[in-house]
């Protein structure tokens, strides 16, 4: 572990509504984590957002083999996930402190920590019952001497929500003035939010990287991680059974607001799906690359004029190819093309999250996930001084639209 940063809070000459916030993110692709930092500041009803760059980092290839060890369909114990909870608190803590000290000139206010999730208790065609992140905060407050938001996707679920995918608010706030935008992201599970005049909700589509990475870890015995570039699936083909085997999955048919996660699409899974027969590798790939664009594509394609991208599933150009197929008429582009690193998007959305919550506002779209009403989201570790959130007595307003700046 680093040595804890001393906190440095905004001085008095600036916007009481303006914080420097490093936003943690580890996703369902569970290889490591990744810290964007910006400054945030309110002015009117416009939330300015500043990005300040961003890192990554590996989990510790001991700490990754124990998490996906422990993760569905696996069994776990209490002392396998206490051991998990701390070393990835301590993971993110050591990336938390660099952020501070490499992307923020050793100054910030506030760390927004996602944590991992271990599970997703989702049944199906039922409500989601909880959702389990872990990564103890208190060691990134330990770290940098900084107050941490962790935890936000459990309020959520206790209000009737789906607790996943949290990001709808960022999105909506920042597409704003962008009639018919779809917000996509393409992590281990494939997420949108759907904005329109009728309605605002945000949900998973499906499988994205999960399976596809799941795929390329077996066909190569464990060489490769993923399909780097999409080389395998580019030299496959798609095998239409397969594929018409892989869509009758109940999850597809089921109204949104949903969720879902490696609780369901796994290599078993997979696996079952495809029969004694395995197809070759490319293949297999292939049909997985069109299992993702189709079941993206058949939530949006009546409805969007333009699907904005990001995760690292952006990186693969065979899948961004293939959505692009599935969708003529339908410009595809990255989040890059609007100021919003793809790598970084979900990193900078809890980010702006925790600023609600540290000033005592809703991080939720109402509606969007299905819950009773929007909550205030996530726990507060206090920092080094002990400072608690101002809540809404501070006097601050929900934003209204998120502007982004050049990277400072």
């Amino acid at each position: 572990m680093v040595n804890p940063i001393p906190a440095a809070h905004i001085s008095p000459t600036e916007s009481p509504f303006s914080l420097r916030v490093v936003g943690l993110m580890s996703g369902t692709s569970h290889d490591g984590v990744d810290a964007a930092a910006c400054d945030l500041r309110l002015t009117g009803d416009t939330l300015t957002l500043t990005p300040l760059g961003h890192l990554s980092a590996p989990y510790p290839e001991e700490l990754r083999s124990s998490l996906v060890a422990a993760l569905p369909p696996a069994a776990s114990s209490a002392e396998a996930v206490c051991r998990l909870d701390t070393g990835i608190g301590q993971a993110f803590a050591d990336v938390a402190a660099r952020a501070v000290a490499e992307l923020c000139d050793g100054r910030a206010d506030l760390v927004v920590s996602h944590g991992q999730t271990l599970f997703h208790w989702a049944p199906a065609g039922g409500a989601v019952r909880g959702t389990l992140q872990i990564g103890e905060p208190a060691w990134i407050a330990e770290a940098t001497g900084l107050p941490v938001v962790s935890g936000l996707r459990t309020r959520d679920v206790a209000a009737g929500g789906q607790g996943a995918p949290l990001v709808g608010l960022f999105d909506a706030l920042w597409l704003a003035g962008r009639p018919g935008a779809v917000a996509l992201n393409l992590g281990g599970i494939a997420n949108v939010t759907v904005l329109s005049e009728a309605t605002q909700v945000a949900f998973d589509t499906g499988p994205a990287c999960a399976l596809l990475d799941a795929a390329t870890r077996h066909v190569t015995g464990g060489r490769l991680a993923f399909d780097a570039d999409g080389a395998l699936a580019a030299r496959g083909r798609v095998l239409p059974s397969l594929l018409e085997r892989l869509l009758d999955e109940p999850y597809y048919a089921r109204p949104a607001p949903k969720s879902t996660g490696k609780e369901l699409f796994h290599l078993s899974y997979l696996l079952d799906r495809v029969g004694p027969t395995e197809p070759t590798a490319e293949d297999l790939l292939a049909t997985l690359v069109a299992l993702t664009a189709r079941t993206v594509a058949d939530v949006v394609r009546h409805t969007a004029t333009e699907v904005v991208a990001s995760g690292g599933g952006t990186r693969n150009p065979v899948l961004m190819a293939a959505l692009r197929s599935e969708l003529p008429g339908v410009a595809v582009r990255t989040s890059d093309e609007l100021g919003v690193p793809s790598q970084a998007k979900e990193a900078l959305a809890f980010a702006v999250l925790g600023w609600h919550t540290w000033h005592g506002l809703p991080g939720v779209l109402p509606g969007a996930t299905g819950a009773r009403h929007a909550s205030v989201l996530g726990s507060v570790t206090a920092g080094a001084d002990g400072q608690y959130p101002p809540g809404r007595g501070s006097g601050v307003g929900r934003p209204g639209r998120l502007e982004i700046l050049p990277p400072a």
